[in-house]
């Protein structure tokens, strides 16, 4: 396999928006030919729009993009902003008198970080629009990942600074690509080292605590945690998929989440995997659906990896400097 861009497949595009004094953006993918797409939603506290459309009973086949955002249910106002940007485009649902732009959109909590008066609304959501024309994905504390932070657990001042990332592979003609927003409760771990890359800081503020082991501790002095969290993601890929196994995909993509963020879809998360097909490819929905899950796990590592300092937070460069 070769390691590509998401932007590399055909027909994806992806744009930040952001306000780093504020510390909170949006991203938005977009597929302007219209994709197949599925979702899946197994945090306890979520925030989206427009998931219903994507059930295979109901009547719309393809969107035309995704949304992530900061702002808690504020942020959702971005994805007007995007509708507005796809309309002037001629692009959208043919309604007749008009093109309606299918947008779903997933949001996180970053109202605690930076300044909570700001939020991703209309002109953000536009803005992102336009920087979607640029064919990089910038990563790192962009867009939605602004104002991400990990390991939450014992309040803000013990946090760390995490953010957006993005990974590809290509394997023959199949490609599938991954980009996430990390802002959970928990820490996050690289699987194959067992290293904690983000999380819980320790008193001395030079290593990282376990929240999985402070959260049973929590239960039994019966103390509530703190619930301003969601990990929020979107796989793209260039198979055939139909709707059914557009769900599938992202449901077996949520193991990328289970490897890397401890503990995972959790009541004060509400994690959501989006997965966006633009059916280019014939392939297998098992294979699609595994490398979604290595996609993400990837992405989620370079998430904690590439974040960088803001509003007085430890990144994972601190922790190794």
């Amino acid at each position: 396999m070769k390691e590509i861009s998401i932007t590399d497949i055909e027909g994806i595009r992806v744009g930040h928006a952001h306000d780093l004094n504020a510390a909170t953006g949006c991203t938005v993918v977009i597929c302007r030919e219209g994709g197949t797409a599925g979702v899946d939603v197994r945090g306890g506290a979520p925030g989206t729009r427009e998931t219903d459309l994507l059930d295979p009973v109901n009547l719309v086949e393809k969107i035309h993009a995704v949304v992530l955002s900061g702002g808690s249910s504020f942020g959702l106002d971005a994805a007007s902003g995007v509708m507005q940007y796809l309309e002037e485009e001629g692009i959208g649902f043919d309604a007749v008198v008009t093109k309606v732009p299918i947008v779903c959109a997933a949001v996180l909590f970053d109202l605690a970080v930076g300044d909570h008066r700001v939020r991703p609304d209309r002109e953000m959501g536009y803005s992102a629009c336009l920087d979607a024309r640029c064919p990089e994905c910038a990563e790192g504390c962009v867009g939605a990942g602004a104002g991400a932070t990990v390991g939450k657990i014992l309040g803000m001042e013990r946090c760390m600074k995490s953010g957006l990332g993005a990974y590809g592979v290509r394997t023959g003609h199949l490609e599938i690509g991954a980009i996430v927003a990390v802002n959970c409760l928990g820490d996050v771990i690289d699987p194959k080292t067992g290293e904690t890359l983000a999380g819980v800081l320790d008193e001395k503020g030079k290593g990282c605590l376990n929240t999985e082991e402070i959260l049973i501790r929590r239960f039994a002095d019966r103390r509530m945690a703190f619930g301003g969290n969601t990990t929020i993601g979107i796989v793209v890929t260039n198979a055939r998929l139909t709707k059914p196994e557009a769900k599938k995909v992202a449901s077996m993509a949520h193991n990328g989440y289970a490897r890397t963020l401890r503990p995972s879809h959790s009541m004060v998360d509400g994690d959501t995997i989006f997965a966006l097909a633009t059916g280019k490819v014939d392939t297998d929905v098992s294979v699609v659906g595994l490398l979604a899950a290595r996609t993400m796990e990837q992405a989620v590592i370079r998430a904690a990896k590439k974040a960088t300092p803001l509003c007085g937070l430890k990144t994972y460069g601190d922790l190794i400097a």
